[in-house]
Formats: structure tokens, C-alpha cells, sequence
């Protein structure tokens, strides 16, 4: 649905993280748009070592607001600094293409990149969680304005995410 719906938006490019579930959407997207596909690990979700694959549930505590790094993972201020260096490499990279990019990443790193101030939400209100698959429109110069945020708009019939699903925190 996400790939029908950017097919004939004139994306210049298209970067995602590598990790699969991001890579098999924007794969899709890629080949609708006939784009070649860049992926990075830069744009993974934090990394929560030892606690990856555990139920959030049965830990007694929230991963999310972790500020150190747990067991084998990252802390926040790296994760932080990881997440910043991939936004200076997109700007420059959408510079390189001189069109729009997509950028198929997690919902923490959006977060970040909006706690970091590297993106503007002005008169929109945060939302509780970003949705899978939500499509979020960034303006290439700063001060990097969102004029599109969370839209699932290209989900209908039942095609959304389970409310009891993680996605961004």
C-alpha cells in the first residue's frame, strides 16, 4: 500500500535502515518507483542488546525511557549522536540527488530526530506513537519543517497496525 501510494510521487531517491522490516518495505517502494535502493545501519532502531526479542512486558520496567545502555546495546546519548550523523548524511545525500528522498527508518529514530530539534513539528501536536508504515513529510531546508506527520492514509480495510503493537515507543 505504502509503495502504491509514493509510486508516482517523483522521489529522486530512497535510503532504509537495514534491518528487515524496514528494508522489505522500502524495497517495495524502491521497485514501484524504479529507484535503486541505499541501505545503512544508521538509520536501525536503538539497539537494546540483550533485552532484543524479550517481551517489554515481563521486564518490570520501560526499555524505552532507558537512558543508559543495557546489556550489549546502546545507550541513549549514542543512540542520540548515531541518529544525528544519519540526518546530516540524508540532507547531503537528498543535496546530491536534487529531488525528494524517502527515507524508511523506525519510529524511535523519528522521535529522536524531533527531540534532537533536527526537525520541526510547529503547530502539530507529537503523537503518542508513530505508526508502521506512517508516511512523515520533512522540508529539506532547515529549519526542516513537518508538514505531513503519521499519515496512514494508504492503510484502509483493516490493513493497520494492532494497537497492541510497538512502533516508536
Amino acid at each position: 500500500a505504502l509503495a502504491r501510494r509514493l509510486a508516482c510521487t517523483g522521489l529522486a531517491g530512497i535510503v532504509s535502515s537495514d534491518l528487515a522490516r524496514a528494508r522489505m518495505t522500502a524495497a517495495a517502494v524502491a521497485g514501484a518507483c524504479a529507484l535503486p535502493l541505499e541501505v545503512t545501519p544508521l538509520l536501525q532502531e536503538r539497539n537494546f542488546g540483550d533485552l532484543r526479542g524479550r517481551c517489554y512486558d515481563d521486564l518490570g520496567y520501560d526499555p524505552l525511557a532507558m537512558v543508559e545502555a543495557p546489556a550489549g546495546g546502546e545507550s541513549r546519548a549514542d543512540f542520540s549522536r548515531r541518529v544525528e550523523a544519519v540526518f546530516a548524511h540524508l540532507l547531503e545525500r537528498r543535496r546530491r540527488l536534487g529531488g525528494a528522498l524517502a527515507v524508511v527508518t523506525h519510529g524511535l529514530v523519528i522521535r529522536a530526530w524531533l527531540d534532537l530539534g533536527l526537525i520541526q513539528l510547529g503547530r502539530q501536536p507529537r503523537p503518542a506513537r508513530l505508526a508502521n508504515t506512517s508516511v512523515t513529510i520533512v522540508a529539506a531546508e532547515a529549519p526542516h519543517r513537518v508538514s505531513l506527520l503519521d499519515c496512514t492514509a494508504h492503510l484502509s480495510g483493516g490493513a493497520g497496525e494492532d494497537s497492541r503493537s510497538l512502533s516508536g515507543g
